[in-house]
């Protein structure tokens, strides 16, 4: 509801708007009728005239009343009330508990009071995805689950909350990477062909199915990468073959030894709604330089979710591909890496010394 404006508060609150005054931060927002956009009071746009301006105590009543967010002061996303947030983690509790569906948007308005627009706008930036994406995620988790307990794929659809199995199978390949009976039997209807070559860093194994690369290690051993593959798709029919796409492992061998900068491989990997949001974020670093883990989690929108983004590198399937080597610890230090901290300390140096190589010439 917009801010009851008699004539002493309305003072009031112009010279905050005119003085640029962070001790309303958080508390005035104001709207100007003539652009349909509203502001924080510290906004360094040039000042409307005071007979279009209207003032309100939050973004939800600024945008109840009919008003656009300003792009230069982003008053929707620095001024996260408590309040807000709250009113999300509800929202978030109250997706979880329903097991068998996903709640519709209007339902979830209602639970905590909010507007359709600003529930969608606020929940996207404190969760890093929208309330349908994140019951989608958790019931994709739930069928997972149930899938590798052994239960019977077509209760496990219906107890998940899937309308029907069409359905389910329309979305199986971004969810599961796989179809539900193979991802149930763990590889075991599905043939994985994959290749051993020696390079720089020991041994680099991959792996393709017929979708594309499944799994990028590394090793001192190829033994070892085989016994790791092998538990990992324990049902799968693997078989060795370093000729069949030769090309995509040249590849890969042509970016460790810095000849190849960039990847653009056909991908077929396993991974949690998060996981995959994190190795996106890791594909978007340029070769040759580096973030912190810190940088990914304000990335993906989810800045206190440093030590997810951790373990969500260290559980990367494609090493290189999704390049979790450039991911350094906000001291600067190397930090962890899942083949050896040795070989994330060789990659950095060889594309740092490409890259200044290239500047030269």
């Amino acid at each position: 509801m917009q801010l009851q404006q008699t004539p002493v508060l309305e003072e009031t609150l112009w010279q905050a708007v005119l003085n640029r005054d962070s001790a309303f931060e958080g508390k005035l927002f104001y709207g100007v009728r003539s652009t349909g956009i509203y502001c924080r009071p510290i906004c360094p746009s040039r000042r409307p005239n005071r007979n279009q301006v209207c003032f309100f105590q939050s973004p939800q009543e600024a945008e109840i009343a009919g008003f656009r967010p300003c792009k230069r002061c982003q008053p929707q996303s620095e001024t996260v009330t408590n309040t807000a947030k709250a009113k999300v983690l509800a929202v978030c509790r109250y997706i979880e508990a329903q097991i068998d569906r996903i709640p519709t948007l209007s339902e979830l308005c209602s639970h905590v009071g909010m507007s359709p627009s600003y529930l969608q706008r606020i929940f996207k930036q404190i969760i890093g995805l929208s309330p349908f994406q994140y019951a989608d995620a958790l019931r994709s988790q739930r069928l997972k689950q149930r899938l590798q307990e052994g239960e019977e794929i077509a209760d496990a659809v219906y107890d998940t909350g899937y309308g029907s199995s069409s359905q389910l199978y329309e979305k199986a390949p971004k969810q599961l990477g796989m179809t539900p009976k193979t991802y149930q039997q763990a590889g075991k209807t599905i043939n994985i062909v994959y290749a051993i070559a020696p390079c720089p860093l020991g041994y680099l194994l991959v792996a393709t199915t017929q979708k594309g690369i499944c799994a990028v290690k590394l090793s001192d051993e190829a033994d070892k990468l085989e016994h790791i593959l092998n538990q990992e798709f324990h049902q799968a029919h693997i078989i060795r073959d370093d000729h069949t796409h030769k090309g995509w492992i040249q590849a890969i061998l042509d970016l460790i030894v810095g000849d190849e900068t960039h990847l653009d491989l056909p991908l077929d990997v396993r991974g949690t709604a998060f996981q995959k949001q994190v190795w996106q974020a890791l594909q978007k670093i340029p070769y040759g330089k580096t973030c912190t883990y810190t940088d990914i989690a304000r990335d993906i929108a989810k800045p206190h979710a440093v030590r997810a983004v951790g373990n969500a590198c260290g559980a990367n399937p494609i090493a290189l591909i999704v390049p979790c080597h450039r991911v350094l610890r906000s001291d600067g230090s190397l930090g962890g890496y899942h083949w050896g901290i040795e070989r994330k300390e060789k990659l950095l140096i060889q594309e740092s010394k490409s890259i200044k190589d290239d500047s030269n010439t």
